[in-house]
């Protein structure tokens, strides 16, 4: 049988989807629904209060899984007047892709967070490149949908967003005390490169798909694809692979804590006042 989401859904806009672009995001969506599954499985192998890092990799895989499904199916999507027309039309519409928006809104903040949680940086300067990471895909989501010339306003701010975070990634958190030392701080500098070198291709997409209509929407697809595999299954298995024999305990961080309901409370000491009924929780 073959591929008809996009007669079961219609595509709007003079440059649209292809079937060929939507075969794309049903195998991208399987990579991405495949290491889900690799990642949970990897999870539950770990013991209770040493899972953070994997659960934030849940949560960005089941976040681009729902997205590439969203896009593969046809969905997701909104035509927008496109600033530069080069075909002869009046007033030509591309679609734009929301649903990917959407998708970059959860899973970027959380890939930096998983990233600089193994660094010494305080909690308000990782909260602050989270809050950046967040503009940086506004910029680009309000910028796609502006028909003018005034996208590429929303354009600089996403870029000057990028720039702090680039500055945070390669700069800042390289400088702070690791908790493992060498070994540690190594990973780091690897994911981070890595991811930081990803980031740079994110805006040239943009701007020769969303911002200027350089390109089609199926090659659009093809490279935003290539880049969220990289920058998503690909960077997490490899952030995982490097923290394979770091001691979790010297990230002094608390997760997988759980309560035992079965556990019965201790009755309160003999020469312990109990408060008169109807005064408790008055305080």
């Amino acid at each position: 049988m073959g591929n008809d989401a996009l007669s079961l859904n219609p595509q709007s806009g003079d440059f649209h989807l292809s079937v060929h672009g939507s075969d794309w995001l049903w195998a991208a969506f399987c990579v991405f629904a495949l290491s889900l599954l690799v990642v949970v499985f990897l999870d539950l192998r770990r013991p209770r209060g040493t899972r953070l890092f994997h659960q934030i990799a849940i949560i960005v895989l089941t976040v681009a899984t729902l997205a590439y499904f969203s896009m593969a199916s046809g969905l997701g999507g909104a035509p927008v007047t496109v600033e530069f027309r080069d075909n002869g039309l009046t007033r030509p519409t591309r679609e734009i892709w929301f649903a990917r928006f959407i998708q970059w809104f959860f899973t970027f903040p959380l890939l930096l967070l998983e990233l600089l949680l193994s660094t010494g940086l305080s909690l308000s300067d990782i909260f602050t490149t989270i809050f950046m990471a967040m503009v940086v895909v506004i910029a680009g989501l309000v910028g796609a949908f502006v028909v003018s010339t005034y996208k590429w306003g929303y354009f600089t701010f996403g870029m000057a967003a990028l720039f702090y975070i680039w500055y945070v990634l390669l700069w800042h958190a390289p400088h702070t005390t690791f908790a493992e030392g060498g070994k540690l701080r190594t990973g780091y500098l690897l994911s981070a490169s890595y991811f930081s070198f990803l980031l740079i291709l994110y805006p040239i997409a943009w701007g020769c798909s969303e911002g200027g209509n350089v390109i089609s929407v199926t090659s659009e697809m093809v490279w935003y694809g290539v880049l969220d595999i990289l920058a998503g299954p690909v960077f997490i298995f490899l952030f995982l692979f490097n923290l394979r024999s770091v001691d979790y305990e010297t990230f002094q961080l608390s997760s997988g804590k759980y309560t035992d309901t079965s556990a019965t409370h201790p009755a309160p000491h003999p020469t312990e006042k109990t408060p008169p009924a109807g005064t408790a929780g008055n305080v």
